[in-house]
């Protein structure tokens, strides 16, 4: 590593600690030339997540859309935080455990979809009314009856 303030390449680490919740490794370093320390942070590179939406455009992956529509479904709904939390991190461990650069949205909406049915029958029920798209009760009845099956 490069010292900042002498340019020197040789550095020693003298000290490793996690960061950020274990995501990062924190280290500090010390110059062998000028005997500054300094501090660097190491992270791992991740490859961003392109969602297709049913438009044919594309956006980078955000969390955040995930989050809000779960929460929507389960709107005063008696489902703890911590359990809305995990299911949320569930679906995005299944989204980037498929290892593809791409990922349609209506693939995502399914994987949300089968979480939410685990997690509370009304929760999937409003997310499925807005992510189907019912057009009438019939669709919605229809979508009830695999859920009382």
């Amino acid at each position: 590593m490069k010292c900042p303030y002498c340019g020197n390449l040789d550095t020693r680490v003298i000290d490793s600690r996690p960061a950020d919740d274990g995501t990062a490794i924190r280290r500090r370093r010390s110059c062998d030339t000028c005997s500054k320390r300094f501090t660097t942070y190491e992270k791992v590179e991740t490859i961003p997540l392109i969602i297709i939406k049913k438009d044919n455009t594309r956006e980078q992956y955000d969390r955040a859309k995930i989050e809000g529509g779960v929460l929507r479904a389960c709107y005063k709904r008696p489902v703890p935080a911590s359990d809305i939390q995990k299911t949320i991190d569930e679906i995005e461990t299944n989204i980037f455990s498929r290892e593809d650069k791409e990922i349609p949205s209506s693939v995502v909406g399914e994987i949300v979809m089968e979480k939410l049915r685990s997690l509370d029958a009304v929760a999937y029920v409003r997310f499925a009314s807005v992510y189907r798209e019912f057009k009438d009760v019939n669709t919605f009845m229809a979508e009830l009856k695999k859920i009382l099956e």
